[in-house]
């Protein structure tokens, strides 16, 4: 009854005609129950399919989830396992550098230093240059030059100079200047073997100064190197057949000139790094100080020993060729500085000392051959020996 009762308030138009609503809503009412069946059923069925509809569509989208999941777990896996391989690429990248650094170093250190050695040689002998402040002053210049334009082009860094800095700085400066005259002229008239025994004497007035100056001591195998060196020294002069007092004597200045150079620079050093305002003086700094400073000095010896004269009517300052060879040993004096610092870098103190010392070996064997220096058997063994003295000396040093 509560159906009929609903569905007659659903179904009334005309509530005016009572006899003919009854009759119709009657009919209404079973059709309408009919169809209200029927639309359930049909809802049902509806809903069943959005249902399924639905089931099928959260399916599909758990399967792209899925997809997209293993796409991303796929993209992460090859990210990281090319962090990983670039990782390892540069690791090992970094570790040949680290082995190859020193050899490289190490080689560009003595081809630097032998070929100097060489074209100082060629020049001053080969082309018969009798104006060895001159060369020195035309290598400091190249040196100062590149220096410059290397710290303009901010390559380099070195500290602002000061008068200050300049005024601690001219004593070793003048010292340096004594060296590098002295060693043109030693080489000029002695042969570049005999040249680097008689430097072992260096070593040895080092170390004296060192004990008297700042009380170091050396320990007994470094005492009996330096005699050794005293022997290979007094032999090697003895039997050098080549021998020329002028030549010996500038060495022996030299010798004294070197290791005064290096002590003072030792007591100096503390009142420069005081008189620059980081504090501190690289080796480019002093580099820059040292050929920079040496340059005004230079002009006043050239005329004071008369080498203008000379250097104006040389007939060798024609030569092109000449003109590469001395820039070339400038040019080679400048990168001994910069290959030695980079040696020292990559190693030690300890390697760069023993590699400076295996380094006379064939600085001594190519200045034999290229120059066809005469020997006797004893001034041979004299040489040897004394390039055995000198690394020996300088394990001593490192014990």
């Amino acid at each position: 009854m509560s159906s009929d009762f609903k569905l007659d308030i659903v179904t009334q138009h005309d509530p005016e005609e009572p006899g003919l609503s009854t009759t119709i809503n009657s009919k209404l009412s079973l059709d309408e129950k009919a169809t209200t069946v029927h639309t359930i059923f049909n809802g049902i069925h509806e809903q069943g399919k959005l249902s399924i509809n639905n089931f099928a569509t959260n399916a599909e989208r758990r399967a792209l989830n899925d997809r997209f999941l293993k796409a991303n777990k796929a993209a992460v896996d090859d990210n990281v396992s090319f962090h990983v391989n670039g990782e390892e690429k540069h690791r090992l990248h970094g570790s040949a550098n680290k082995k190859s650094g020193p050899l490289i170093s190490g080689t560009a250190y003595c081809i630097s230093s032998c070929s100097m050695i060489m074209l100082n040689k060629v020049v001053l002998s080969g082309f018969n240059f009798n104006a060895g402040i001159s060369l020195m002053f035309y290598q400091n210049f190249i040196s100062t030059l590149v220096v410059v334009l290397l710290a303009l082009s901010g390559r380099i860094s070195v500290e602002k100079l000061n008068w200050r800095l300049v005024r601690v700085w001219i004593p070793v400066n003048v010292i340096f200047i004594g060296m590098l005259v002295s060693g043109m002229y030693s080489l000029k008239y002695i042969n570049i073997a005999m040249v680097t025994i008689l430097k072992n004497v260096t070593n040895i007035l080092t170390a004296i100064g060192e004990l008297y100056l700042f009380r170091k001591r050396q320990n007994p195998k470094v005492w009996t190197a330096m005699f050794l060196m005293i022997i290979s020294a007094v032999s090697g002069g003895v039997t050098d057949l080549s021998f020329d007092g002028v030549g010996y004597a500038w060495q022996i200045i030299n010798c004294v000139l070197t290791a005064s150079y290096s002590l003072t620079l030792r007591w100096v050093m503390d009142e420069a790094k005081k008189s620059t305002k980081s504090g501190s003086l690289n080796e480019v700094s002093m580099v820059l100080l040292n050929n920079l400073l040496s340059l005004p000095f230079a002009i006043i010896l050239i005329f004071l020993f008369g080498e203008w004269d000379y250097v104006m009517h040389a007939n060798v300052v024609k030569l092109p060729v000449f003109w590469v060879v001395a820039t070339a040993s400038g040019l080679l004096g400048l990168s001994i500085s910069f290959t030695s610092m980079w040696f020292l870098h990559q190693t030690g103190p300890t390697t760069y000392s023993l590699i400076g010392s295996l380094n006379k070996i064939p600085v001594s064997i190519a200045g034999i051959l290229v120059f066809k220096v005469p020997l006797s058997v004893s001034n041979l063994f004299s040489i040897l020996f004394g390039l055995f003295a000198g690394v020996f000396f300088a394990r001593a040093k490192i014990s």
